[in-house]
């Protein structure tokens, strides 16, 4: 079964830097493929989650938390896009945030930060390990929805734009 792994806070100002190019060719044998520069890889050849975990750090030089998610999970999640006619308008942008396990209990949704009609985050959906949320930046500083999502469940968590999800997709449509 393919997997999914998410790295938490990796390649963000100079923090916890490596070159994922550079890991997904180191680990071919795998079939995985590389997406982006946050951390977010699509594991195609059969592996035990354990031994996936073992393979990524053994080659970074870092220790990070690494979401990882079956491909049946993130394709249901790429089905699911009733919240994306909201992030269709030009201010507004979807993303994901994969928490680090399944909330045990939900708070009342939708969650916004800041409160009110001047929104920045919008929490709109929690489906299975994976927080939906609308971001609009109004301020200059700006909230980002991992600050928001992490706060309100109280689980580490990594928040990818949504063509994130869509180029996971279609990588596992091939």
């Amino acid at each position: 079964m393919p997997f999914i792994v998410f790295l938490r806070a990796a390649n963000v100002g100079g923090h916890q830097t490596f070159q994922p190019s550079a890991i997904a060719k180191q680990m071919a044998a795998l079939d995985v493929v590389n997406i982006g520069a946050a951390g977010t890889f699509v594991i195609r050849k059969p592996i035990s989650r354990a031994a996936l975990r073992a393979e990524f750090l053994k080659r970074l030089p870092f220790e990070p938390e690494m979401m990882i998610c079956t491909a049946r999970d993130v394709l249901a999640l790429a089905n699911e896009t009733t919240f994306l006619s909201e992030g269709s308008k030009k201010d507004i942008r979807p993303f994901v945030s994969v928490l680090a396990k399944r909330p045990g209990k939900l708070p009342k949704l939708p969650i916004l930060q800041p409160v009110g009609a001047s929104w920045e985050v919008q929490v709109v959906s929690v489906i299975g390990c994976f927080a939906l949320s609308l971001h609009r930046r109004q301020g200059p500083r700006g909230i980002y929805p991992n600050e928001v999502v992490e706060k309100q469940f109280g689980l580490p968590a990594t928040t990818r734009n949504w063509n994130t999800i869509e180029a996971i997709y279609d990588i596992l449509n091939k």
